[in-house]
């Protein structure tokens, strides 16, 4: 049976105030008896209910986390950031994933507040407008959002929309003009829309039309032949612009297997600057995102705001992003070149089709 803390009071020969007591005012407490009740406490394997205390009023010292999905290392790394700073300062973390459903945001932060946590800390799918945040506000619970790009809430991020437009811009700057930007559905993601108003102001500003982005399943790990088909078309870019690195990566695979070659035929830039793109072949280009500082930087935000120590007068924080060139991107002519080749082997093989059968005769008659 689990121990209770009758049990612990009769093992260490005390009332079952000066066990509590000992517990949850240890400074009360005569330090031989204290030393008594922690002995018998383990003995037992007695534990404290987080509960009981939260009844009772006192602290949780619990942390709710809500993030789309764990799978994608950009939220990973937010993670590390605040669990790291949750273990020093004596706080614990509960987590829970969305998979960008509205939803199982709604029931995940319900089931955090169920569970009396003293703040929030979340990536939601669309921060201005969303009614859960609102709920929030009204309902006087602290929270701070990560990568959400807003000045309406507290927030944590990049600049989105100028993270693009300088991406764009370096594409353009290596005289590429047909750009396409993918991205998973815009509706579930304000960050992804954020940047492709970037890349449209980068494309404007340099006299071309941006296009509308191609939206991929978020959680697809292949191209759909559809989508394989646009890319590789005779109307094909010359460059793509994806909304996460992870999307650039299923991008690069996708064109490999259609024979082509990243950056020889297709330049490529991703958006995070996950260390894993520097580990492929070859090293993909990325407008980096300081995803643990953003999870360092929302915890500090938050505890400050439970502390009453919050001092900024603003509400939103904004990191600066890199650009990070890697190997993905070659210049237009490059381009070009491996263009007129392509088509000159395509020939090449083409012809040798047409002359097999008369190959095969002569070689016969001979």
């Amino acid at each position: 049976m689990t121990p209770t803390i009758k049990d612990v009071a009769a093992h260490a020969g005390f009332s079952i105030a000066t066990v509590s007591r000992a517990i949850n005012a240890p400074h009360t407490v005569n330090p031989v008896t204290l030393e008594k009740v922690r002995q018998s406490i383990e003995a037992l394997g007695f534990r404290p209910s987080p509960l009981g205390r939260q009844l009772r009023g006192e602290r949780s010292r619990l942390i709710g986390v809500v993030l789309p999905t764990i799978a994608n290392p950009v939220f990973a790394e937010c993670l590390q950031g605040i669990d790291e700073l949750a273990a020093a300062q004596g706080f614990r973390l509960m987590l829970m994933t969305t998979q960008y459903d509205a939803e199982r945001e709604r029931h995940a932060i319900e089931t955090l507040r169920e569970q009396r946590v003293e703040g929030l800390i979340l990536t939601v799918a669309d921060a201005d407008t969303h009614p859960l945040l609102d709920e929030l506000d009204h309902a006087g619970m602290l929270y701070v959002l990560m990568h959400n790009d807003t000045v309406r809430r507290p927030s944590v991020s990049v600049d989105n929309r100028l993270a693009a437009f300088e991406g764009v811009r370096m594409l353009i700057a290596h005289g590429h003009r047909r750009i396409l930007m993918l991205a998973g559905t815009l509706a579930a993601s304000d960050r992804a829309r954020l940047r492709h108003v970037g890349y449209s102001q980068a494309m404007q500003q340099a006299g071309l039309t941006p296009a509308p982005a191609l939206e991929i399943d978020f959680n697809a790990n292949e191209l759909a032949p559809s989508v394989l088909a646009h890319l590789t078309g005779n109307q094909r870019p010359t460059a793509l612009f994806c909304s996460n690195d992870l999307l650039a990566m299923v991008v690069m695979r996708g064109l490999r297997r259609a024979r082509f070659d990243v950056p020889r035929d297709m330049s490529i830039l991703g958006f995070d600057g996950l260390a894993m793109g520097e580990l492929l072949a070859p090293p993909l280009a990325s407008i980096g995102s300081p995803n643990r500082e953003i999870g360092c930087a929302a915890w500090r935000r938050l505890i400050s705001r439970i502390d009453g120590t919050y001092a900024d007068a603003s509400l939103s924080l904004t990191l600066p992003h890199t650009l990070r060139e890697g190997a993905t991107i070659a210049a237009i002519s490059n381009h070009a070149d491996a263009a007129s080749a392509r088509r000159s082997h395509e020939a090449t093989r083409a012809a040798a089709r047409l002359d097999a059968p008369s190959y095969k005769a002569a070689h016969s008659a001979g």
